[in-house]
């Protein structure tokens, strides 16, 4: 029987997707602006390294599990890694609210991490085969905007439960049940591998022999996209870690850390809706560039600022600049590579760029503990520069 691609033949399983993917997003929203004060108030935590271990944790076992489920999802079925994906997740929340020991706090987030690429690459591919070439972007707009949409809602929610009721057990309780909500969304889901078998016999392109290496490095395009996509994450560990420690520091109580911590995750998803679409249509060169322009620069004015609503204005500015490289990245990924690799190459890119979490947890983690908070955000910053003036000498001068 012949699957008819395209947004609007399948709006009814792309629209459930999007809801799955809104859940993946909410479940990390949980952690994102409680656990540094979870690190101090309940374990004692005062190293910025130390805290900043279990965003390495989840890094690293995210990008392995991003790389894992995009080289096997063919073999195992995108639907039935995002179950496992689901199965995964549903003991995190249960150790971070009985645990005594950081050891198993770092465990959970080993766990989280499994989950997310399991669940997030899932969804990702599953859009992506269900819509074919004509709407990838907006596709990728679409996923990215629920997930991080609901990531920044759920970061707001978490702070404000945790300043009302403690960190513990109420906010790792609504963890719990978004995980629930999530498996059971998902056994409803349609694996999606009869689009890709039909797009391969139509496709003229080659299977590339090297699908590691050409993403990592030999193909231009793709690894300017690929170093672009572990910095933006490298970033993003910084702020998911450090800013809120440095929010705390300026006289920022937990409540406004949540309001202004998600900001960032928020104007991401939404922008998302717009620069999705615009991934279809301009030079993912160009889109690329000027957004990870734009976050080395919010990034290395946060140290100029002290106010509440001057951070509130750069985070804004900040997601702006993400909003423009996310769907852009996966849609060029997905231009330059076969319908049977696509899969396996947007695996190992995002392997690298979930990597970007514990290299920028490490790596800010050692300067805030050596030369203080705000060196640590500028080096970061810096960086992010840097990945700009790559993408923009390394990549060529199409429009794919």
């Amino acid at each position: 029987m012949m699957q008819i691609s395209g947004l609007r033949a399948n709006w009814k399983q792309f629209t459930l997707l999007v809801v799955i993917n809104a859940f993946v997003g909410g479940i990390i929203g949980m952690e994102r602006t409680v656990f540094p004060k979870f690190a101090v108030e309940v374990f004692g935590i005062e190293s910025h390294l130390a805290m900043l271990s279990f965003i390495a944790a989840f890094g690293l076992s995210k990008a392995m599990m991003n790389y894992f489920s995009g080289r096997f999802a063919a073999d195992f079925g995108r639907k039935n890694l995002l179950l496992l994906g689901w199965l995964v997740v549903l003991p995190v929340p249960l150790i971070l609210n009985f645990t005594e020991s950081w050891i198993w706090v770092i465990f959970s987030n080993i766990l989280l991490g499994f989950s997310q690429g399991l669940t997030w690459t899932s969804t990702v591919v599953m859009k992506i085969d269900l819509v074919g070439e004509k709407d990838r972007g907006l596709a990728m707009g679409l996923n990215e905007f629920s997930g991080y949409l609901a990531l920044g809602l759920t970061a707001i929610l978490s702070a404000s439960l945790a300043a009302k009721f403690g960190i513990r057990p109420i906010p790792f309780w609504v963890m719990e049940g978004i995980g629930v909500l999530g498996l059971i969304f998902s056994f409803f889901a349609r694996d999606t591998q009869k689009f890709v078998d039909q797009e391969s016999a139509q496709a003229p392109s080659p299977e590339k022999t090297h699908v590691f290496w050409d993403t990592t490095w030999r193909d231009r395009s793709l690894s300017a996209v690929t170093q672009a996509g572990l910095v933006n994450n490298l970033n993003d560990g910084m702020i998911w870690g450090l800013f809120p420690v440095f929010l705390i520091a300026k006289g920022i109580g937990l409540q406004g850390v949540g309001e202004i911590a998600g900001i960032y995750p928020v104007v991401w998803g939404v922008g998302q809706l717009f620069t999705g679409k615009m991934a279809d249509h301009f030079s993912h060169k160009k889109l690329l560039f000027w957004g990870m322009l734009i976050q080395g620069l919010g990034i290395m004015s946060l140290v100029w600022f002290d106010s509440a609503w001057s951070f509130k204005i750069i985070l804004g500015f900040l997601g702006l600049g993400t909003a423009l490289v996310y769907p852009t990245f996966m849609t060029a990924i997905a231009a330059r590579t076969h319908p049977q690799q696509r899969a396996e190459s947007l695996g190992v890119f995002r392997l690298w760029r979930d990597l970007g979490y514990a290299f920028g947890a490490l790596l800010s983690g050692i300067i805030a503990d050596k030369l203080g908070v705000e060196t640590a955000i500028m080096s970061v910053g810096g960086i992010t520069l840097l990945s700009s003036i790559i993408l923009k000498v390394r990549m060529p001068n199409r429009v794919y």
